[in-house]
C-alpha cells in the first residue's frame, strides 16, 4: 500500500507532461507531438505553413544541440475560422523526452498548414556552456593572436632573451 502511491503519483506525471522523441515517445501516436533535433553536423531549420497564403506562421532555426518539440490542439484557437487551432511547443537540449510545453501559437486548421523541414549548411558548432565560460582555454580568454581572427603578437619579455 505504502508503494502504490508513489507508483501511482509517478505514472500519473508521466500521462500528464507527455513523452517527446524523434521516434514518437513511448507510445507513438499520430497526435503524440514532433521533435526534431539539430546537431552539429545535422542543423535543421524547421517551418510551419499555411498552405492557403504559403507563408510561413512560425519559422525557428533550431541552434545545435536543442531540440524543437510541438504538438497542435485542435479547436484551441482564437478565430474559429482563420486560426481554430494553437500550436504548443519548447526548445529543449537533445535528447530531453519528457516536458511541458510552454510556448502558444494560434495556428490555421489541419487541412491548412505543413511542416517544412530543411538542412542547413553543416558544420554549425554548439554554444559553450555557461559552466565553461571562464575555463583556462576558453574562446574568451585567449589572446588575440590565438584566435582564428589572428592578431598582433605580444612582445618577448626581457627573461627570454
Amino acid at each position: 500500500m505504502t508503494r502504490a502511491l508513489p507508483i501511482s503519483l509517478a505514472l500519473t506525471t508521466l500521462c500528464l507532461v507527455g513523452c517527446y522523441s524523434p521516434k514518437g515517445g513511448v507510445y507513438p501516436s499520430s497526435g503524440a507531438g514532433y521533435t526534431y533535433e539539430s546537431s552539429e553536423m545535422n542543423p535543421v531549420t524547421v517551418a510551419v505553413i499555411d498552405t492557403r497564403t504559403e507563408e510561413p506562421f512560425f519559422k525557428l532555426e533550431i541552434p545545435a544541440g536543442k531540440q524543437l518539440t510541438m504538438n497542435f490542439i485542435e479547436g484551441q484557437g482564437d478565430d474559429p475560422v482563420e486560426r481554430p487551432d494553437r500550436m504548443v511547443y519548447s526548445i529543449w537540449d537533445a535528447g530531453t523526452s519528457i516536458g511541458r510545453l510552454t510556448n502558444q501559437l494560434t495556428c490555421p486548421p489541419l487541412g491548412c498548414r505543413r511542416i517544412d523541414y530543411s538542412v542547413r549548411t553543416a558544420p554549425e558548432w554548439r554554444e559553450e556552456p555557461p559552466a565553461y565560460v571562464d575555463r583556462v582555454n576558453s574562446a574568451t580568454t585567449k589572446p588575440s593572436w590565438w584566435t582564428p581572427q589572428g592578431g598582433e603578437l605580444p612582445k618577448r619579455a626581457k627573461y627570454y632573451e
